[in-house]
């Protein structure tokens, strides 16, 4: 599974931005369909304020690039061009960048668990302090 974070903006209009996220409660079977047919497997976006932020997990083999893809039928196309009257690119995008990717600066799961390090540093006796057989155990297959 992967996994790819972007952001875009909103434009700066309560109304639409009202708009906006009532389309999304009820977003199209067309476009929720095609989302899932070209590899992603969940899709979340956050707002704060006029900021989005999209996170995507994907096949193990999935292509950003092929990420409009979704918008090749009359239907999904009519959806993404309604969503472009709302938004506008960040002012980090690069030009002609609609979402800019964001990098990924931190992940809890590269970090050993407190588990994990004390068991990748425990003694054997630290691992069986109460086991009476252990110093015969390990006696024979020290």
């Amino acid at each position: 599974m992967r996994a790819f974070a972007q952001a875009i903006d909103l434009k700066d209009n309560p109304e639409m931005i009202a708009e906006y996220v009532a389309l999304h409660r009820k977003a199209w079977p067309e476009v929720t369909d095609a989302l899932r047919e070209i590899g992603i497997h969940s899709m979340r976006i956050y707002r704060g304020g006029t900021r989005l932020f999209m996170l995507i997990e994907t096949e193990d083999n999935f292509d950003l690039a092929r990420y409009q893809d979704y918008a090749k039928l009359p239907r999904t196309d009519a959806w993404d061009t309604l969503m472009r009257r709302y938004q506008q690119p960040t002012p980090f995008a690069k030009p002609g960048e609609w979402w800019s990717p964001l990098e990924e600066i931190f992940d809890l799961g590269d970090f050993p668990t407190k588990f994990e390090r004390d068991r990748d540093n425990a003694s054997l006796e630290d691992l069986f302090p109460d086991d009476p057989h252990f110093n015969d155990w390990l006696r024979d297959h020290g």
